[in-house]
């Protein structure tokens, strides 16, 4: 039989993307997306929310006949339950919808019937019933710890008014006393008003509905909501992200994505005991930190977004790290849990001190603070000297095991570990030559980098299943998605088979990567750290054909509008991190932005060969302002123009994939 090569492989298997991506949801001009309920019933989904004090999951769906299916699943981070551990923030779900009470003419609504649904950092729900229109917006509160929903019922019939009846609602629930932290903990949900008024035809009115949680113990109340305001608030933060590190392609859909994604990203910051903690979320993790999460994942990604309160939670996570260093040199904790209160390091050593050398340096950098670095530098240097000091007789670095906690394989020494240490002593580097440290300093990180990126190679370097990449631990046999940490951080000595281990029918499929050859599992994590990964090392048309394949399937399919955490585990649950590291696919790999130091960074720009420009503006790191376009020149090369504070400052023609320096001013 006559062999298929891997390039014909990987044609069939787009050739399949093309026919088989299903969406069910539409982008829309004003920045949301929308689906039209008229087809592919019954179908149900889930979001997740977040504000500063509430988080809930929205259980949504229409069944076969038309009707509407939604539950919500409430979390209050900050009213802790026993025991206080990474778990126990107060959660409760509820069918109640304050629609069911609702009559018009004296009779009970019918037989509603859901038209259209749309997401825009809020859900919005347009319904029909005998002779009035329904429409819901549901999302959390900024501030509050409540969910808010605004509803309206409109006269739909041409000329004859209707008497609407809603009786004022309100419902209180207490928790056991001796299952809080706290003490009991009071849950209200109700409307801000009954209704009984005649509507004209064409005439609408509006009321609020909301659930909160509160502790009379910590001296809170029932609060009481105008629920038009805190709409408003939801939208200008909304249109603030909206606003800054604006993305530009001919690609609309992962324009749209990477709009969703600093959405999801930023909006789960919670004001905890132990200040602004983001958390990752679904229905899990909250008021607490991850070493990878939230040090590595997330926080390098604030300042690019210029978002205060972003970088007011990476700053706090990176302090609290700070609290755990030790002259014992013993693991830090792999998680800060309950407002501060405690630790969780149940599995070891995951190479926790590798992921925090990464995104603090990365986060330091790109903040530009003086201030900030020095506070910070302890931490990096403490643990770039515990990594070193855990290099094994092969020079790469041991750990117990990997993010992964276990779940798969990890051997005594990962590749994931490696990589990310040796990244974090190249960031180091540029750190010392900002804060004037000795000359000797930073050299010495240099050298180490270089000597661990020759151990890289020779330890974890491996023909695998006929790819020339590399094992993810000493004994590893098959393919793991975690191979493309060496792309991430500049190592390129196997890209060309890596990249074809990557997209191979072995490892990806419409879900995005499996984490290891021969299962059914995928974390959206490594996809991401992927996509990323081969644009930095120079293959933008492959990264785009499939970036654009997992935007499709994650913001218009059937699960939407955010990257996810995993599958089978968590039934693919909105974790928050992840959409932060969607957004470094672009501006680390598209454009290929690496931090040198406070008003400087190499900048290699990847465009794919169909697209004749890009832009990334309103790009807030570096404490300034400024933007990039990137456009194909009449002689197949790039021209490069930055522009800052609205004025162009620098402007350059380059071969694409070139790396350039630039300096801000």
């Amino acid at each position: 039989m006559k062999r298929i090569s891997l390039a014909l492989l990987t044609f069939m298997l787009l050739c399949t993307f093309a026919h088989a991506q299903e969406t069910r949801w539409q982008t829309r001009p004003d920045g949301s997306i929308v689906w039209v309920t008229d087809k592919g019933l019954p179908h149900q989904d889930h979001i997740e929310m977040s504000g500063r004090q509430v988080s809930f999951v929205l259980r949504y769906g229409v069944n076969a006949d038309g009707g509407l299916l939604m539950n919500k699943s409430m979390v209050w981070p900050m009213l802790r339950t026993l025991p206080d551990d990474t778990h126990a923030s107060l959660m409760r779900r509820f069918t109640w919808d304050a629609l069911d009470n609702i009559t018009v003419n004296r009779k009970q609504l019918r037989n509603e019937q859901v038209d259209s649904m749309a997401l825009d950092g809020t859900m919005q729900i347009w319904s029909h019933a005998d002779n009035v229109l329904l429409h819901r917006q549901i999302f959390p509160s900024t501030d509050k710890p409540a969910l808010i929903e605004v509803l309206s019922i409109t006269n739909a019939t041409d000329d004859v008014p209707i008497s609407v009846e809603c009786p004022l609602q309100h419902q209180e629930q207490q928790t056991l006393e001796n299952q809080g932290r706290d003490g009991a903990y009071t849950i209200v949900l109700k409307t801000d008003q009954g209704i009984s008024k005649k509507i004209e035809p064409g005439e609408t009115v509006s009321f609020t509905a909301s659930i909160q949680g509160y502790s009379k113990r910590k001296g809170e109340m029932e609060l009481s909501f105008d629920g038009n305001n805190e709409l408003l608030k939801r939208l200008e933060q909304i249109e603030r992200w909206k606003t800054n590190l604006i993305l530009e392609t001919p690609d609309k859909v992962i324009d749209r994505m990477f709009a969703f994604s600093k959405i999801r990203a930023s909006e789960s910051i919670f004001e905890t005991a132990g200040g602004p903690m983001h958390g990752p979320g679904g229905e899990s993790y909250y008021a607490a930190l991850w070493c990878n999460d939230q040090a590595e994942y997330v926080s390098p990604f604030f300042p690019f977004e210029g978002y205060d309160y972003g970088n007011e939670s990476a700053l706090n996570c990176y302090r609290w790290y700070a609290k755990y260093i030790n002259k014992e040199w013993k693991p830090i904790p792999s998680s800060i849990i309950a407002e501060g209160r405690d630790i969780w390091d149940g599995a070891g050593d995951r190479g926790d001190a590798a992921m925090i050398a990464h995104g603090c340096t990365r986060y330091l950098l790109a903040r530009a603070s003086r201030p900030e670095a020095e506070e910070l530098m302890p931490l990096v240097e403490w643990c770039l000297e515990y990594c070193h000091r855990n290099l094994n007789d092969k020079g790469v670095v041991l750990s117990d095991h990997d993010e992964l906690e276990g779940r798969f394989p990890a051997g005594e020494a990962n590749l994931c570990t490696s990589t990310l240490y040796y990244d974090g002593l190249l960031s180091t580097a540029y750190l010392c030559e900002q804060l004037g440290r000795p000359a000797s300093q930073a050299r010495a990180y240099r050298e180490q980098a270089a000597k661990l990126h020759k151990d890289i190679e020779s330890y974890f370097g491996a023909d695998m299943k006929g790819f020339h990449t590399y094992r993810y631990y000493e004994g590893n046999t098959l393919l793991r998605s975690w191979i493309c940490m060496p792309l991430v951080v500049g190592i390129n000595d196997r890209v060309k088979g890596t990249i074809d281990a990557l997209f191979s029918p072995a490892m990806w499929t419409d879900n995005g990567l499996l984490t290891q050859e021969g299962s059914d599992t995928f974390w959206d994590r490594s996809t991401l750290y992927a996509l990323r990964g081969v644009y930095a090392s120079g293959n933008p048309d492959k990264a785009t054909t499939f970036l654009h394949h997992y935007s499709t399937a994650r913001l218009l399919g059937n699960h939407v509008p955010y990257a996810i955490e995993a599958w089978p585990e968590g039934s693919q649950r909105h974790l928050s991190a992840e959409s932060g590291l969607y957004g470094r696919i672009i501006s680390e790999g598209l454009f290929g932005i690496r931090p040198t130091g406070f008003l400087s960074f190499q900048l290699t720009p990847q465009l794919p060969s169909e697209w004749p420009r890009m832009a990334l503006r309103h790009i807030r790191a570096f404490g300034t302002d400024f933007d990039f376009t990137v456009e194909r020149t009449s002689n197949g090369r790039i021209t490069v123009t930055v522009t800052q504070h609205g004025v162009k400052t620098q402007k350059k023609t380059i071969k694409n994939g070139q790396t350039i320096s630039i300096a801000l001013r």
